[in-house]
């Protein structure tokens, strides 16, 4: 197994002195960089045909310890037609798994999809996740594509988490010791410098064993743009998925590598959110919708697996390609829960992967297995210089809080909305009269019965912080009262109309959400009331949304034609303040009664 050296990446990142030079970087590389194999197992195989074991995640978003509540469990479809929930995820139990599901297989790759760090629980994301390439590094992952998240510190941080070096404002962590970066690769090969067209990061990576070529191309999806702040996309362009995949495939063909996985930080969505789902019935891919359906069927043939991920969903599906032929796309949902293996047989005379005999499928991280000692005493060590900081309570509640991914009115989405509504409404903050709250700015839901010693109900600053952990500033600003209904129909229209983002409100606001309608008209006009008054399209409103919101993010574009801004306090320090003015030990708060958004099916 071959490695880039730790004093390369040194010299490299003492090249950076900005945008300009971050595609110089993977030039300044030693030779090989670009194609070295992290191959594990045997030696060498014989036979015409090897079975490559490609094991694969996404979306694991600094998930570190188990996920707690609803975003630490998946759903099992029974054959009788029942469910059961399954608690799942940790990195101390993926480690395990992924060790266990190695053995055995002389062939064996690690790749994923992009978004392993950004909007991270504090354990990792105080540490701007430091600690999550740590143990990625220790996981043997092979090659990852960026994801949107990958970019919420914008490009030098990216730059960091690949070659190493203390954080700019922060310095090192520890007394004597200095992060190394990332001993895998970073994909990104459509995303290039805007002034001089030259790639972010490597655009692709071949994988070698024993006589063994596997390309590996990594992209995001193109509308990153539109999910991150503009300061963690500055400088940057976003190319076409497909056309970025179908050039580099060509790369790839030219150096004798035939067989070839696309890392896509694009999803779908499977009609059912069991895992063990099959959406290929009654025909392949005939079960997921979505943006990756549209990709998959224009992705070059020559590519011979999709592994997906952005919509945090499970799926392991055989969509045609351009020339009708089954292609196998994966996404192993979020948060560590999943993993996907994938065999391909390698057909050593054609250099290629025998199409019809790849197989797939997701398989638990369950919580019944070993935890890995190295993960445990990472985790421990971390937590160590976190503990301050994290074990703080900052507010109370009764019962469990939740962020339910198949509801568009959450209860922690109200509870958010109310907070900033409150904490944004008195004269001298903003006069705010309404708040709203991007449903993906919600990470995770709060626990009542959680783990360690604080206690039942207690709401530490460490799960506020894995609630809210972008630390956006908030925005007052005047809206229309016809804006305000277009922000609302762009929820289900437009880059939204497949995946709707439903905003969170804040209570007095209430309107009508019909499904069994088509796009805007989802929305029902007349419904849409302040106070039980309706909206007056020619009034204005003073609203109060993050800054992400307020920049047009998540394809709320009407949103940035807002008028006389005021900055105020950042959505935590707002949540935070809120749980503390309506909680306490002796009268926790309640989880909100849903009510606002009425939905017609």
């Amino acid at each position: 197994m071959s490695a880039t050296p730790h004093k390369a990446r040194r010299r490299a990142l003492a090249a950076l002195a900005g945008l300009t030079t971050l595609g110089a970087l993977v030039a300044a590389m030693p030779a090989g960089a670009q194609e070295r194999g992290h191959g594990h197992g045997y030696g060498q195989g014989h036979g015409r045909t090897v079975d490559v074991q490609l094991l694969s995640f996404n979306d694991l978003h600094g998930n570190l310890e188990p996920p707690a509540g609803s975003a630490g469990r998946v759903t099992h479809a029974n054959q009788d037609g029942t469910t059961k929930t399954i608690d799942a995820g940790g990195v101390e139990y993926l480690a395990t798994h992924l060790r266990q599901a190695r053995q055995g297989n002389r062939y064996s790759v690690t790749a994923a999809a992009g978004d392993l760090i950004g909007a991270s629980p504090l354990l990792s994301g105080l540490f701007h996740d430091e600690p999550t390439i740590e143990a990625l590094n220790k996981l043997n992952l092979d090659v990852t594509s960026v994801g949107n998240h990958e970019f919420d510190e914008g490009a030098k941080e990216i730059a960091r988490m690949q070659y190493g070096g203390c954080h700019k404002t922060d310095g090192c962590y520890e007394k004597g010791k200095k992060f190394k970066g990332a001993d895998f690769p970073y994909l990104a090969a459509n995303v290039a410098n805007e002034k001089t067209g030259r790639p972010l990061l490597d655009p692709y990576f071949i994988w070698k064993k024993n006589g063994v070529k596997i390309g590996f191309i990594g992209v995001t999806l193109e509308g990153t743009p539109n999910v991150v702040t503009a300061d963690g996309v500055k400088g940057l362009k976003f190319g076409d998925e497909i056309e970025t995949i179908n050039k580099y495939t060509k790369v790839l063909e030219r150096k004798g590598v035939k067989s070839i996985v696309a890392l896509i930080h694009e999803g779908g969505m499977p009609a059912s959110s069991s895992y063990n789902y099959n959406c290929d019935s009654p025909g392949p891919g005939d079960g997921i919708s979505g943006p990756i359906v549209d990709i998959a069927k224009k992705v070059s043939p020559q590519v011979d697996a999709l592994v997906t991920g952005h919509t945090h969903q499970a799926y392991a599906c055989t969509i045609p390609d351009p020339s009708g032929k089954p292609r196998m796309v994966t996404s192993a949902a979020s948060f560590g829960r999943l993993y996907t293996d994938t065999t391909l047989t390698y057909d050593r005379r054609t250099n290629d992967i025998v199409r019809t005999a790849v197989a797939s499928a997701n398989h638990v991280v369950t919580r019944d297995v070993p935890k890995a000692d190295d993960m445990t005493r990472l985790i421990q060590r971390w937590n160590t210089l976190a503990a301050p900081v994290a074990t703080r309570p900052v507010g109370y509640i009764s019962a469990d809080i939740e962020n339910p991914s198949d509801s568009p009115e959450k209860p922690l989405g109200d509870l958010i909305a109310d907070a900033q509504l409150e904490g944004l409404a008195p004269a001298d903050k903003g006069g705010a009269q309404i708040a709203l709250m991007n449903p993906g700015g919600i990470r995770a839901g709060l626990v009542h019965k959680a783990s360690g010693a604080e206690g039942d109900g207690v709401v530490t600053y460490g799960e506020a912080f894995t609630v809210q952990p972008f630390t956006n500033m908030m925005n007052v600003v005047d809206l229309t009262g016809a804006q305000l209904v277009t922000a609302l129909k762009q929820q289900v229209s437009g880059p939204n109309q497949a995946v709707p983002k439903i905003l969170q409100i804040s209570k007095g606001l209430t309107y009508t959400l019909d499904m069994t309608k088509t796009g805007a008209d989802r929305v029902v006009d007349s419904s849409v009331k302040l106070g039980g008054v309706a909206i007056d399209p020619a009034k204005t409103y003073r609203v109060a949304m993050n800054e992400f919101l307020a920049g047009g993010g998540d394809g709320f574009a009407v949103l940035k034609e807002h008028k006389n801004k005021l900055v105020g306090a950042s959505d935590l320090d707002v949540l935070i303040a809120y749980l503390a003015a309506h909680s306490s030990a002796s009268v926790p708060l309640a989880p909100p009664v849903p009510g606002r958004i009425t939905v017609v099916k």
